[in-house]
């Protein structure tokens, strides 16, 4: 099964049901804007930039983007012959870094004059399907491929490793803590792991619902692990330092949790397919607050943030989003 494929299984046979969005759609306190791109590009990923500016994937066109929110404005730049790019990050550097899965690299996109540096994989991690990466304090990118790989790269000497996942197929999302931990999640394997930054070996940790699905991670400041469960519905966190868990079930019917980001105000953002909204979870009151699309089929698939926003990629409409969070 190819990336797209595996993304129209993903979300075959979800509804949205009307009365669901009409219920939850005055329960949101923050203003909402949308930023339609175009139709067919594939919005995948998002990573706003300190210059105000936020850069997206477009997996389905292969291309990266920027927005400049100022006017609406865009600019893309193409990776390459085949490409279909998955998650986006900001680097050291300044520039965004892509786990490029189309063909099988890392890419680095000047934000300058739009020069694309791929780093491939090596033979044997062919079709990895790469998914997200994140940069640890040394400045040593770790990324993740679908397919059953995890690896990092260092800029600086190009200098690649790839390993074989735990329970194979399945690494995700990915996530540094403020103490310089790296976590990832298995959405097929079903846990969450800690990654060896001198080993590379990925220690599982299990969450307590069975096959719960886990998809993304997001550290908060506390360097504690949220865990959006695909598969369950739920939001978790896990706290390294007593081993402990929580869980919470998302509001509405048959919830699926997609994304999950964490502001600067320690407050949880998720994205819910089956509720067409990106939510917001109080930790400290355990209250949610839907903020539902104003188009069916969103499909936001994952979310970013910078003080006072948080960003999405509608998919499903090809459409940047921002939620004015105060945070």
């Amino acid at each position: 099964m190819n990336r797209r494929q595996f993304l129209a299984s993903a979300t075959a046979g979800i509804l949205i049901p009307p009365a669901l969005r009409r219920a939850t759609a005055q329960e949101a306190p923050f203003p909402t804007k949308y930023y339609p791109i175009r139709a067919g590009i594939g919005l995948h990923d998002v990573a706003p930039a300190a210059d105000g500016t936020v850069w997206f994937t477009g997996q389905g066109s292969g291309l990266l983007g920027r927005l400049d929110p100022r006017d609406g404005s865009f600019s893309t730049f193409p990776l390459g012959k085949g490409a279909a790019p998955h998650g986006v990050t900001l680097g050291p550097d300044g520039a965004p870094w892509i786990t490029e899965g189309g063909q099988n690299a890392i890419a680095r996109v000047d934000p300058g004059n739009g020069k694309v540096t791929l780093f491939r994989l090596p033979k044997d991690a062919a079709d990895a399907n790469l998914n997200t990466g994140v940069f640890d304090k040394a400045g040593t990118y770790w990324f993740t491929g679908q397919s059953g790989f995890y690896g990092h790269l260092v800029p600086n000497t190009g200098e690649m490793r790839v390993f074989k996942a735990p329970r194979g197929f399945g690494p995700y999302g990915i996530t540094v803590t403020p103490q310089g931990d790296v976590w990832y999640a298995s959405l097929a394997g079903s846990y969450i792991a800690k990654i060896d930054l001198a080993t590379g070996n990925a220690s599982i940790v299990e969450p307590p619902t069975p096959r719960q699905g886990a998809r993304r991670v997001w550290s908060d400041s506390r360097s504690r692990i949220w865990v959006s469960e695909w598969n369950s519905g739920q939001v978790s966190v896990h706290d390294p330092a007593d081993g402990s868990w929580k869980t919470w079930k998302l509001p509405g019917n048959d919830p699926h949790a997609y994304a999950v980001y964490v502001d600067g105000s320690d407050k949880v953002w998720l994205t819910d397919f089956t509720a067409n909204a990106i939510v917001r979870f109080d930790p400290a009151t355990e209250k949610f607050t839907a903020f539902p699309s104003d188009k069916i089929g969103a499909n936001v698939r994952q979310l970013n943030g910078r003080p006072g926003e948080v960003w999405g990629c509608e998919s499903g409409n090809d459409r940047l989003v921002v939620i004015q969070s105060a945070a």
